[in-house]
C-alpha cells in the first residue's frame, strides 16, 4: 500500500506573524518567571544563611531608661530609673524654648490621652529637658501643666548627660548668633511598660490613629 506524502499545510503570512508573536511572548514571559523564580531562591537562601533572626526591639533594648542618674521632678520629688516602675510612661526629651517639635509632640500627646480615654488613665506623660542650664522647675511646671497626667523632670547638667546616655537619645547645644543657643535632640517618644521595661517608640508626628491602636492594644 503506497502512503501519501503528508501535506504541509499552507499558512499564510499573516498567520505565521501572529504565530510568531505569540511564540516571542511566551518565551518572554518564561524568562520573565525564571528570573523571579532565581530572584525568590537567591533572596530565600540569603535570609537563611547571611541575615540572622532579627531580635525584637525590646529585647536588643531591654536597658534603655536603666542606669544611676538621679533627677528631680519639678514637684521637688526624686526621679531615677526606679520611677518608672508601677505604671507605662510615655518618655519624651525636649526643652521650654523648643520652637516646633517639642509643642507639637505634646500637642500630639495630648490627642493620644483623650483617644485612649479611660484606657490611658494609668499611663503617665514624662517630659525630661535636654536644657537644664534655662529649663528652670517653674517654667518646666508651666509647660507641661496643660498636658494629662504629666510630669517634668530636670536635673543637673552632669545628670541630664547621664540620662540621656541611658536612654540613648541625641542631644547637643547648637549655637546661634550672640551668646544664644539652641537645641538639637531626638523627637520621638519612648514607651515604657509598668515594669519600666522599653516597649517601643512613635516617631515625630505619627498618624495618631496608628498610635492608639498600638497604645490600645499594648495597655490592654
Amino acid at each position: 500500500m503506497t502512503r501519501k506524502p503528508k501535506q504541509t499545510p499552507v499558512v499564510s503570512a499573516e498567520e505565521a506573524k501572529r504565530r510568531a508573536s505569540l511564540r516571542n511572548i511566551r518565551i518572554a514571559i518564561w524568562g520573565l518567571a525564571a528570573i523571579a523564580g532565581a530572584g525568590a531562591v537567591w533572596l530565600t537562601t540569603t535570609q537563611r544563611t547571611a541575615i540572622p533572626a532579627p531580635m525584637t526591639m525590646q529585647a536588643a533594648y531591654s536597658d534603655i531608661g536603666q542606669g544611676d542618674y538621679s533627677l528631680q521632678t519639678t514637684d521637688g520629688q526624686p526621679f531615677t530609673a526606679a520611677s518608672l516602675v508601677g505604671q507605662p510612661s510615655l518618655v519624651f526629651f525636649g526643652f521650654t524654648h523648643c520652637p516646633d517639635v517639642c509643642p507639637t509632640t505634646l500637642g500630639d500627646i495630648t490627642l493620644w490621652k483623650d483617644d485612649l480615654g479611660a484606657v490611658g488613665d494609668d499611663l503617665q506623660v514624662v517630659f525630661i529637658t535636654v536644657d537644664p542650664e534655662r529649663d528652670t522647675p517653674e517654667l518646666l511646671h508651666d509647660y507641661v501643666s496643660w498636658v494629662p497626667d504629666s510630669v517634668a523632670v530636670t536635673g543637673t547638667p552632669e545628670e541630664i548627660e547621664k540620662t540621656v546616655t541611658a536612654f540613648r537619645i541625641y542631644a547637643s547645644k547648637v549655637p546661634l548668633e550672640g551668646d544664644d543657643y539652641t537645641m538639637n535632640h531626638a523627637a520621638y517618644v519612648m514607651l515604657f511598660d509598668e515594669n519600666g521595661q522599653f516597649n517601643q517608640i512613635f516617631s515625630y508626628q505619627e498618624d495618631i490613629d496608628r498610635v492608639t491602636a498600638k497604645m490600645r492594644e499594648f495597655l490592654s
